[in-house]
């Protein structure tokens, strides 16, 4: 296991985000969605497994003008689960960038099928 403090996991999420395209980061900030640093999955959001992020609501392919103001969708980015699997602090930030990119790819419609064969998986 590797460990990392939190303002530096946070700092590795902010990496990844900020490596996004213009136009992908500015759809995201225009999309009601807010991205949460959480220690562990709740037993809920987990089911059984072990969860190094997860995407809560509705993909952007999938909305309509008619749902009104809805809560904002969440993207969680899980620090335990994420530190357990990492090798070294290079793969741990490598996993963390994946994990961001796998979750956004969500908030896209993305299936975890095609995340997968696009190597954010």
């Amino acid at each position: 296991m590797i460990r990392i403090s939190r303002e530096e996991f946070e700092e590795a999420v902010d990496d990844a985000l900020d490596s996004l395209p213009e136009e992908v980061a500015r759809t995201i900030a225009e999309a009601n969605v807010v991205i949460l640093v959480e220690e562990e999955p709740t037993p809920e959001q987990a089911g059984g497994s072990e969860l190094l992020g997860l995407y809560e609501g509705i993909p952007l392919d999938r909305r309509s003008v008619f749902q009104g103001y809805a809560m904002p969708d969440r993207i969680f980015v899980f620090r335990g689960p994420l530190q357990r699997h990492a090798s070294s602090r290079e793969h741990l930030v490598c996993q963390i960038a994946v994990t961001v990119l796998h979750e956004i790819g969500h908030l896209f419609g993305l299936s975890d099928a095609r995340l997968h064969e696009l190597g954010w998986g």
